[in-house]
């Protein structure tokens, strides 16, 4: 095995049987993928299509029905391996009477961690997680995204290698998704190999740098993000200050070239985005509003492909009007 491979999964197969012995459910099907050191990893897939079930596999929860796992270049049965092991399960089980300070200290002593050590360690993780304010509240005060945030930070507690993270974003707001997002890129800035298992789409775009597509506990697709999201057969231009002259010429060669111009059009940032920016847009200038003429909008819209669907036809697209409220 490569030292650089973190995690091997050969023919890994699960099936769930029922009380008589009868199989009940095939999770997963003679899976093979390999996770390398310093990568993010997602696996991706419906609801039951065997993510969190290889997750449990690698960490030795449950044990295969036909194949193995390797884990650090050990089988998953080793358990001296969960040592180097962060683990967020998709419903964090913790205690509520505890602080989250209290929280990290008792996760801490299973590891053997010194008192110096294990206050250092959850004063960083706290203020990592954006939970300074909230270190001495009892986590049953807590919202679902401040838990899943002190889940995070419990994963974390022993400075792992090997972070396994099951639907991290579950219960956050965008503005908590993309904290958690930025902390993910930020482990593996640190050298941390990072397996994300999710079925957002946006987050597993926005962290990973490879996918494994499962359904039906099948692998359907595995590759880079990059890769597997370029589309072959079409090509996109993004042209700043283009008159309308140029833009006739280059419509001209497209139907000299007998292909076709899908479309001509702005541009789109992502629903995530523009929410992040509206907000902090808000925090930096209080009671001020950007309203825009949704009539305009549409025409323009309209302009635009219809322009795009004429051959040879020129014209501009009228602006969307923006009315700002002070």
């Amino acid at each position: 095995m490569a030292s650089d491979v973190i995690v091997e999964t050969r023919n890994l197969s699960k099936v769930y049987r029922d009380f008589w012995g009868r199989q009940k459910v095939q999770a997963l099907k003679a899976l093979d993928l390999e996770v390398h050191r310093g990568e993010v990893f997602g696996l991706l897939g419906p609801n039951g299509s065997g993510k969190t079930t290889t997750i449990k596999l690698i960490l030795g929860l449950l044990f295969p029905t036909s194949g193995e796992v390797l884990v650090f270049g050990r089988a998953a049965s080793d358990v001296s391996k969960n040592e180097r092991i962060g683990y967020l399960p998709e419903e964090s089980y913790l205690y509520r009477f505890l602080t989250a300070e209290e929280t990290l200290d008792f996760y801490g002593r299973l590891f053997d961690m010194s008192a110096a050590e294990r206050r250092k360690r959850a004063a960083e993780l706290i203020d990592m997680v954006g939970l300074a304010k909230a270190r001495r509240r009892q986590l049953r005060e807590y919202s679902k995204g401040m838990t899943r945030r002190i889940g995070l930070a419990q994963a974390l507690i022993n400075d792992p290698d090997l972070v396994l993270l099951d639907e991290p974003t579950s219960g956050l707001d965008p503005i908590g998704t993309r904290h958690i997002k930025d902390l993910i890129l930020r482990l593996r800035d640190e050298g941390k190999t990072v397996v994300l298992c999710s079925h957002l789409l946006a987050d597993v775009q926005d962290v990973c740098d490879r996918i494994a597509i499962l359904h039906n506990g099948e692998l359907k697709e595995l590759g880079r993000v990059d890769s597997l999201l370029k589309i072959r057969d079409e090509t996109l231009l993004r042209i700043g200050g283009l008159s309308d002259q140029a833009r006739q010429q280059i419509e001209a060669i497209v139907q000299q070239d007998h292909a076709t111009l899908l479309e001509v059009d702005h541009p789109t940032t992502t629903l995530e985005d523009l929410f992040l920016k509206i907000v902090r847009d808000s925090e930096a200038r209080p009671g001020r509003r950007v309203v825009r003429d949704s009539r305009a909008e549409e025409e323009e819209n309209l302009v635009s492909k219809a322009s795009a669907q004429n051959d040879g036809a020129a014209g501009g697209s009228p602006s969307a009007e923006k009315k700002e409220v002070n």
